[in-house]
């Protein structure tokens, strides 16, 4: 029987697998994010074909734009994250490139009308191209320097009021530069750009409450008196709770984004249990929002007109008030049925905003349910990706801020797809990785970014610890043992 020898490594099975022996996954990666290139590539070809009746050669540029920016993107994956998920980047790749293929076709319609009624038009879609490649740069940068999330532990604080800050930053400063736009103070307009800074104090105020709550987790531990067999906290463990409910209801009230407000609250909450394991939590944060929601339907009239839109938008159809908008939505999807009008043969362009806000309107009437439901399996795999690799990696912080940004990507897809289907009142938000913009793109981008460098944290092989070496007592000090010979 032959003994083990020492020193060699056994199979990868967790602990002291050799990491050069670790599969890395990244061919994986690199195959599906060709089938990510022929479906957009596909998908661009049905939109010429069906919209002006021939193969241009715009879409050769476009499709080579496309694989050349997520090929940088997987080569920086592979060089500084090689243990990451190999579903992520492809997932996003998909959404990114059916994004494009929609604001291209929908530029397509709007160039048409425009040429109709003697107008000049300028197309979207290489403006939203430009952000991929800015955003993609972003994501370079990040995946780069956060060579290890727990890092970001150190500057929790300081991150925090930056998220803060920059979350405040429209509602004080003055309409010249912060103008209202749909009734919602939440853009900055410098030099000509729009970028609304709340998208980048999500991830930033997450990054905050993860290194708090890991830090803070006792005191949530602690319960207070007993109420009707409810174990309460105490009145001085809800500060943070407290704090989010004021910064999400200021938010709604300053800024009137009820969006930002519902998603920002949602995930902290979320956030919290996931520490505690305490359900007392969510309950009494889901009674301060509501409460705060009440409060602001009875004050500001946006808020009024938003659920007047949401419960019968047919009876603001004819007024600026947004009935208008989800009603064309609805007629749209309608139109759109389970198979869909097919890709370039509906009419997404007579909604409003239908390459931002309302794209995933466009979608359902184009691709149908059918359609639209492979779209939401996507973004379903995305995040339940994401949170694999926050259960999968070894510290609390990880899988805090892991678990944060999944459901803060979920989260705001409900939102988005709840408002443009009639579930809920109408947020404003953007689809992730779809919508026509630059400041969501370059978010999102970052949040993938944290994502991969969690999962690969997750998923690499941990080092085994060398052994120390066992001293030797010296021949002329070791005792003398006397051994009994067997009769």
């Amino acid at each position: 029987m032959a003994l083990p020898v020492q020193g060699k490594a056994g199979p990868a099975t967790g602990q002291g697998a050799d990491q050069d022996k670790a599969p890395t996954r990244r061919g994986t990666e690199l195959v599906l994010l060709g089938f990510a290139a022929f479906i957009v590539s596909v998908a661009l070809m049905l939109v010429e074909a069906n919209q002006e009746q021939q193969l241009t050669f715009r879409i050769v540029w476009y499709g080579l734009a496309y694989l050349a920016l997520f090929g940088v993107a997987h080569a920086a994956v592979r060089h500084w994250a090689p243990y990451a998920d190999p579903l992520i980047l492809p997932c996003v790749a998909v959404l990114n490139g059916l994004g494009l293929v929609m604001i291209y076709r929908i530029d397509l319609a709007l160039a048409e009308r425009a040429l109709q009624a003697g107008r000049e038009f300028n197309n979207d879609v290489p403006k939203q191209i430009a952000w991929t490649a800015l955003a993609l740069v972003l994501f370079l940068v990040v995946l780069r320097v956060v060579r290890d999330h727990r890092t970001l532990t150190k500057y929790s604080y300081m991150v925090g009021a930056a998220g803060l800050f920059l979350l405040a930053l429209p509602a004080v400063l003055p309409s010249a530069i912060a103008p209202p736009i749909n009734g919602a103070k939440i853009w900055l307009r410098v030099a000509g750009l729009s970028i609304q800074p709340g998208e980048f104090a999500k991830i930033l105020l997450l990054i905050f409450f993860a290194g708090f709550l890991v830090s803070k987790r006792d005191l949530f531990m602690a319960a207070g008196r007993r109420v009707l067999g409810v174990d309460l906290p105490r009145a001085r463990d809800l500060g943070p709770i407290l704090f989010a409910w004021g910064v999400s209801v200021g938010v709604l009230v300053f800024q009137k984004d009820l969006g930002t407000s519902l998603l920002f609250f949602g995930t902290i909450l979320v956030m919290l249990y996931v520490a505690t394991e305490r359900a007392v939590w969510v309950v009494t944060g889901l009674s301060l929002f509501v409460a705060g929601c009440l409060i602001a339907y009875q004050l500001f009239g946006h808020v009024q007109q938003r659920v007047a839109n949401w419960l019968d938008p047919l009876a603001t159809y004819d007024q600026d008030g947004g009935g208008f908008q989800i009603a064309q939505a609805l007629f749209g999807q309608g139109t759109g049925g389970m198979g869909g009008t097919g890709l370039g043969a509906g009419r997404p362009d007579l909604v409003p905003l239908a390459n931002s806000d309302f794209i995933i309107a466009a979608i359902a009437e184009e691709l149908g349910f059918i359609g639209l439901a492979a779209l939401l399996l996507v973004y379903t795999l995305l995040a339940m990706r994401g949170m694999r690799s926050a259960l999968a990696v070894r510290d609390s912080f990880g899988k805090l801020l892991g678990g944060g940004l999944s459901f803060l990507l979920i989260m705001q897809v409900f939102v988005v797809v709840g408002g443009v289907t009639k579930l809920i009142p109408m947020t404003g938000l953007t689809s992730p990785f779809l919508s026509l913009g630059g400041s969501s793109l370059l978010a999102n981008y970052i949040l993938v970014a944290l994502l991969l460098r969690i999962s690969d944290a997750a998923r690499r092989p941990q080092t085994p610890a060398p052994r120390k070496p066992v001293p030797q007592t010296p021949i002329a000090e070791a005792g003398t043992v006397l051994v009994e010979r067997p009769k």
